[in-house]
């Protein structure tokens, strides 16, 4: 088994740095639908799976998926640790039965649901997020006609 050239101590304070919240590509689609004009609530305690945008008006959450912890499969920031392989499986596991749980609550509640993965966004935040944001906006009006 591979060892972490990290010490449990070092990895852990490693670790407890990763933000939930207000992350980097969060915070550019936040940005970019805001000056779209879309008016939102982020991180609503309210709702299963405290989404990470609420568009009340439309009807509409976005989940913002970070690729390694949400198992986004065949994505270069998606890889299981070669070191406690175990945990950080059985983790990723339950985090993404965690989520086809909370879509299924929140579409019952009849709200359309967003997941946008990091890697769209991420590029290093240089790259033009206009593409990603025309489609965004697009599913959020088509979503929103449906209901």
């Amino acid at each position: 088994m591979p060892m972490d050239i990290l010490s449990k101590q070092q990895r852990s304070e490693c670790m407890s740095k990763i933000r939930s919240k207000n992350t980097k590509p969060e915070l550019a689609l936040r940005k970019a639908l805001y000056a779209r004009g879309f008016r939102y609530r982020v991180n609503d305690t309210k709702l299963p799976g405290t989404p990470d945008i609420v568009l009340p008006k439309y009807k509409t959450i976005i989940f913002l998926h970070g690729c390694f912890w949400h198992g986004h499969e065949k994505c270069k920031y998606f890889n299981i640790p070669k070191t406690n392989t175990e945990f950080w499986i059985d983790k990723i596991t339950s985090n993404v039965e965690r989520d086809k749980v909370n879509l299924q609550k929140l579409t019952s509640l009849g709200w359309y649901v967003l997941t946008v993965w990091e890697c769209e966004i991420r590029h290093d935040y240089k790259q033009d997020i206009t593409p990603l944001i025309d489609r965004v906006v697009d599913a959020i009006i088509q979503g929103s006609q449906k209901k």
